[in-house]
């Protein structure tokens, strides 16, 4: 399969939220994460600094390994996740099945992007479909806290039953919006909606960061909630405060470049929900098996990748995404023998070595 055309020229659309507008943007963020730097530029995930515990004799072979997880319920024969990332534009749905249908062949689960886009238009719908292609994938709805805030439990049901998903991602991104033309400014309410989501919804809830993690306080107010899953998404990654930066005019472009390093580091936010009891998804920054092993050690329960998954996927469609799958798969199972660990939780049990910052921003 060739790779997806992205030769669609950025526009500045002038009804942001409208449905042309929520069209241009969805085609912007595929073309800029696609060929443009959209990652932090000097903060990382800080899972650089956490070594593992080198084992000489692990007595065991790369065979007795498994890699399977329980995430929301729902068996993954690896703890990985192809992240929500698009939704609402014709290449977005070639993105999204492409990808969904690796997710299917992997065992391994998927998440859609922002669904605000079917609130605004609901014949978008169909480009955030995958179940024809992905019949058994654990797949992630996803809409944004404010957008949750405005909308009736039916309505969100509607959105998450439309697609067949088996858990909502509830997205927190309020650096984003800042910076984004039309970007939401009202963030209030959205604690209270994410707990009567949580008591009145069918499917499970995760509260989910993008690229800016999440703080001790942020991770308390979800548990409060009632949350149990969260996707710490922290910096290190894709910044989407960037992303907005690249799209916006010369006014939010100066604030999206001035803010362009905010966030919290993946692996400090990691270690700030397993100390709450949170059940961790570890996003931002996971570029490979050994980071994957990295967060796993950390206590997160799976790992969420989406732009190496969606570069790979661009340049080399199913074939590429499926490359790279299999190079993570492999470093992780390396990660695993060489440490001694037969499971994923057993790699929480691995004697580690901290680095100073990443210690600092424990300790804060």
């Amino acid at each position: 399969m060739r790779g997806v055309d992205r030769s669609c020229e950025l526009t500045v659309e002038s009804d942001p939220n409208g449905e042309e507008g929520i069209r241009q943007r969805k085609v912007d963020h595929l073309d800029l994460c696609a060929r443009e730097d959209v990652e932090y530029r000097l903060k990382t995930s800080l899972l650089e600094q956490v070594q593992l515990m080198h084992q000489s004799l692990p007595e065991m072979s790369v065979g007795e390994i498994d890699l399977g997880v329980e995430v929301v319920g729902k068996r993954l024969l690896a703890p990985l996740c192809i992240s929500g990332m698009t939704g609402g534009a014709e290449r977005a749905r070639e993105v999204n099945r492409g990808l969904a249908q690796l997710a299917q062949e992997e065992g391994i689960a998927f998440g859609v992007g922002s669904q605000r886009a079917m609130l605004v238009d609901p014949t978008l719908t169909d480009t955030f479909k995958v179940r024809d292609v992905a019949p058994d994938v654990v797949l992630f709805g996803n809409i944004g806290a404010v957008q949750a805030a405005q909308s009736t439990t039916a309505e969100i049901a509607a959105v998450v039953d439309a697609i067949g998903a088996d858990a909502l991602c509830i997205h927190l991104n309020p650096a984003q919006e800042l910076i984004q033309a039309g970007g939401d400014r009202d963030f209030r309410g959205c604690v209270d909606a994410i707990a009567r989501l949580v008591a009145e919804l069918h499917v499970p809830i995760i509260a989910k960061e993008t690229g800016c993690g999440m703080s001790p306080s942020t991770v308390a107010r979800v548990a409060a909630a009632g949350v149990e899953w969260i996707d710490i998404s922290g910096a290190g990654g894709t910044t989407w405060v960037g992303v907005e930066a690249l799209r916006a005019r010369e006014g939010r472009r100066l604030i999206g470049e001035d803010f362009w390093e905010w966030g919290i580091p993946t692996a400090a936010a990691v270690v700030y929900g397993t100390r709450a009891g949170r059940k961790v998804i570890a996003s931002g920054g996971i570029r490979n098996g050994h980071d994957v092993a990295r967060a796993l050690a950390l206590g997160a329960t799976c790992c969420s990748m989406a732009l190496p998954f969606l570069r790979a996927f661009m340049d080399g469609g199913i074939e590429g995404a499926r490359a790279f799958h299999r190079r993570v798969v492999d470093g992780l199972e390396a990660a695993m023998l060489l440490t001694g660990s037969r499971t994923p939780a057993d790699l929480a049990r691995v004697p580690r070595v901290l680095g100073p910052a990443l210690r600092s921003w424990i300790e804060a």
